[in-house]
């Protein structure tokens, strides 16, 4: 797994804790799938991962499902971060503690992120920890969408219960960089937010479609933040076993493997995020040249 400098400081301000803080209740199981069909629960928990669509109704991916909420009103969470700040001070407590490996991740992504952006225009953004639902300027959301960005308050919301069921339930190898990926997955979309992307032209269906360009670019962002992890002072040396579990992880995701197990067909006419084979690849080009300009997924066939 990948090891982080001991020596390294944490910076929980970076995170909130909203567990057992009264985030708030789930969807309406119709906003979930988007669509509708006899999916079983799990399948569609694990579907709805970074957003993808198992149903083929349309409508259903994390970013679309969200903005469907967006007039409805959203409490303010109750955040409690004692717990981390006492227990997530350096990279070693990273090692030994999830919640300080996700604090961990997010210190490195935008630091990285930080730099990238040269005219200092890099807007951080707060990854909220939550269990079972939360409020969010984009409407109520549940543990059953998986991780997600909400632009209208630009927070990432993750409940870590979610990595549990990539690997038990769908044969994902997981892994600490399975968490890693998702997460710089995430901000990858607050990337594409603070650059203007995000929202234009990214909608639709299909293999070439604006919302599977979209979901690829955040793929690729996530392969360069990979590719630069260990000069933003945090992680040591990341391994080929370590890319090898982001590789799995985007191959879960992916919209033909997820509709072939929850329906046992592949519609490329439905897809919003795209193959594993597409996931795998724009993560990969990220990843060998570091650069966010290499991500253009939004030119030529991807």
């Amino acid at each position: 797994m990948p090891d982080f400098r001991d020596d390294a400081e944490l910076d929980t301000s970076q995170v909130e804790d909203l567990r057992g803080g009264g985030g708030g209740g789930g969807l309406p199981r119709g906003r979930i799938a988007g669509g509708g069909g006899a999916v079983a629960v799990i399948v569609v928990i694990v579907g709805l991962l970074l957003g993808v669509d198992v149903t083929g109704g349309g409508g259903g991916t994390g970013l679309g499902s969200l903005q469907d909420l967006q007039n409805q009103t959203a409490g303010t969470p109750a955040v409690n971060n004692t717990g981390i700040a006492k227990a997530c001070r350096t990279g070693a407590d990273a090692d030994t503690s999830e919640d300080c490996r996700i604090v961990g991740y997010v210190n490195s992504i935008q630091a990285y992120w930080t730099k990238a952006f040269e005219d200092g225009g890099y807007r951080p953004a707060k990854t909220r920890f939550f269990s079972g639902g939360v409020s969010t300027a984009c409407g109520q959301a549940s543990s059953a969408m998986g991780p997600f960005y909400c632009p209208g308050d630009r927070y990432v919301y993750i409940d870590l219960g979610f990595f549990d069921e990539l690997r038990d339930r769908f044969g994902a190898q997981g892994g600490p960089f399975a968490q890693a990926y998702v997460l710089a997955h995430e901000y990858g979309h607050h990337v594409q937010n603070l650059t203007g992307v995000l929202g234009k032209g990214s909608g639709g269906q299909g293999a070439q479609s604006g919302s599977v360009r979209t979901e690829l670019q955040a793929d690729c962002y996530a392969g360069v933040w990979a590719h630069n992890a260990v000069s933003t002072g945090y992680l040591e040396q990341l391994t080929r076993a370590d890319i090898a579990d982001g590789l799995d992880a985007a191959s879960a995701v992916g919209d033909d493997r997820i509709q072939e197990r929850a329906t046992g067909r592949v519609s490329p006419e439905s897809w919003t995020h795209g193959s594993s084979a597409q996931r795998q690849k724009w993560f990969t080009k990220g990843y060998e040249s570091g650069d966010p300009g290499s991500c253009d997924t939004f030119r030529g066939a991807i």
